[in-house]
C-alpha cells in the first residue's frame, strides 16, 4: 500500500541439505536468535527510466521533501514485489505511481530489472518492461489508448513467476489477479476475488477500504497454487484478520481453502509474502510510522497448519527491522541498524538463513531514513538466528 506522506551479487548459495519444514526439530519453532544486517545497498530516490514519459503532473508543483513535480521521465520507484532470477539479478515491480487512482494517470507500471554491487554498495538499473494490454484483455477502459497500464488502472503489490516464466501480479483495485507474459503483456482478464470488492472496483458494493488488496503473493513449492494475503480487513470479519486465500493455476479458479492471518494490532499492514514451504510462509507485518515514529518492522514465519487450533495462521518472528544486530557496521550504519520506512513492500529467500528486503520509497513522500529527503530504495541482507528449514525448491529462482 502506498500512502503520501519514497550487480555485483553472485549467484545465491543454496543449501542442498534444507529439509521441508515438516522435519523442522521443535526447538526451531521457539523462536530464533536476533538477525543481523549482512549487505547494504541503495538506488538513488531521484532515478529515472530514461527517455522515458513525463510523470507526475497531478501532484502539483510544490515541492515535496526537496523534489519539485512534475519529472520528466518515470521515476524509478515504490518496489512493491521482487523475484530473484538465477544470475543474481531481481525484477521489481513498481506499484501505482504516487498513492491513489486519482493522481497516477501519469505513472506507468513497470517490471525494473536491478543488481545490487554490495561491494560498492549501488544498485544498478538493467532494464525493464513496461505492463501493457495489447490484446484487450481489460473489460473496462484503461488511461492511455495505446494501453500501457498506468496506476490510474490498477495498483499492483506483488509478483510470483510461474513455471512457465510468465507473471501473476496481485492488484489492490479489484483486487484481482493480473497474469502477464514475460514481456509485460497481460494474457488473460483480470480475475477478482469473489464476493470482494475495493472501492475502486464497479462490479460490487464495496467492502474493502482502498489501497487493502492483494499486497502479499507467494507461489507454492510445486509451483501449481497461489496464496493471495490481502492487506485489509473484508468487512464483517474481525478486527485485523486478514484473508489469504489459494488460487489453483492449473484450474484457473480460486480454490475452497483460505486462512486467516491475524496483525499483532488491527492498525498495522502487511507488506509482503513468500513462500519457505507447503505450510509456511514469511509475512512482513508494519505500522504506518516512518524515521523516529516507526516502531513495528518485523517479518515474523507464519504456519498454515494452526498448532495451537485457535483459527489463524501461527506466527513466529524471525527478524525485527528495527534492531537488526550490525556489529561490522555494514554501511556506514551503526548497531543495531533500523530499517524505519513507512512501507517495506519487499522480502525474498537467498538461502536458508539469508533475506533479502526493501523497502518502497514512495517517491517523493517517504523521508524515514532522513527527515525532509525523499527516502532511496534500499536493498538490504540479513541473516537470521537460524535456518528456515525451506523446502528445497523455493532456493532456487
Amino acid at each position: 500500500m502506498r500512502r503520501p506522506l519514497a550487480i555485483g551479487l553472485a549467484a545465491f548459495a543454496v543449501c542442498s541439505l534444507a529439509v521441508p519444514s515438516s522435519a523442522a526439530p521443535e526447538s526451531d519453532r521457539g523462536g530464533p536468535g536476533r538477525a543481523a544486517l549482512t549487505q547494504f545497498a541503495a538506488l538513488p530516490a531521484e532515478t529515472y527510466v530514461s527517455a522515458s514519459d513525463p510523470s507526475g503532473s497531478l501532484l502539483g508543483t510544490a515541492p515535496v521533501n526537496g523534489i519539485t513535480p512534475p519529472f520528466a521521465d518515470q521515476p524509478v520507484q515504490g518496489f512493491s514485489g521482487i523475484v530473484g532470477n538465477p544470475d543474481g539479478t531481481f525484477e521489481v515491480l513498481s506499484d501505482n505511481g504516487y498513492g491513489t487512482k486519482a493522481n497516477s494517470a501519469d505513472f506507468v507500471l513497470r517490471l525494473h530489472r536491478i543488481g545490487p554491487d554490495f561491494r560498492s554498495g549501488a544498485v544498478d538499473v538493467l532494464g525493464g518492461v513496461n505492463l501493457t494490454d495489447p490484446n484487450r484483455k481489460v473489460p473496462f477502459p484503461l488511461t492511455r489508448p495505446d494501453r500501457v497500464l498506468t496506476g490510474a488502472d490498477f495498483d499492483v503489490e506483488s509478483i510470483v513467476r510461474a513455471a512457465d516464466g510468465s507473471y501473476w501480479i496481485g492488484d489492490e483495485f479489484g483486487p484481482y489477479l493480473l497474469h502477464f507474459d514475460r514481456a509485460g503483456r497481460l494474457l488473460a482478464p483480470p480475475v477478482p476475488l469473489p464476493g470482494v470488492f475495493a472501492p475502486e472496483n464497479p462490479a460490487g458494493t464495496p467492502n474493502l477500504l482502498s489501497s487493502k488488496g492483494f499486497e502479499g503473493l507467494a507461489l507454492s513449492p510445486d509451483r501449481r497454487t497461489l496464496n493471495a494475503l490481502l492487506e485489509g480487513v473484508v468487512a464483517g470479519d474481525s478486527a485485523g484478520s486478514l484473508r489469504l486465500n489459494e488460487f489453483d493455476l492449473v484450474r484457473g479458479a480460486y480454490t475452497d481453502r483460505r486462512w486467516t492471518y491475524q496483525l499483532d494490532d488491527p492498525a498495522y499492514a502487511i507488506g509482503d509474502v513468500t513462500t519457505v514451504d507447503r505450510d509456511r510462509l514469511l509475512v512482513i507485518e508494519r505500522d504506518g510510522g516512518q524515521g523516529a515514529t516507526a516502531k513495528v518492522k518485523k517479518i515474523y514465519l507464519a504456519d498454515k497448519r494452526d498448532r495451537d487450533h485457535d483459527g489463524k495462521l501461527d506466527k513466529t518472528l524471525v527478524a525485527d527491522l528495527l534492531n537488526l544486530a550490525n556489529p561490522r557496521h555494514v554501511g556506514g550504519f551503526a548497531d543495531p541498524f533500523t530499517f524505519p520506512f513507512q512501507t517495506i513492500e519487499d522480502v525474498a529467500i537467498l538461502d536458508d538463513r539469508t533475506l533479502a528486503v526493501l523497502n518502497d520509497n514512495n517517491f517523493p513522500f517517504s523521508s524515514g531514513r532522513t527527515p525532509g529527503k525523499p527516502d532511496n530504495n534500499e536493498f538490504i541482507t540479513v541473516r537470521l538466528g537460524e535456518r528456515l528449514h525451506a523446502d528445497p525448491r523455493v532456493l532456487r529462482p
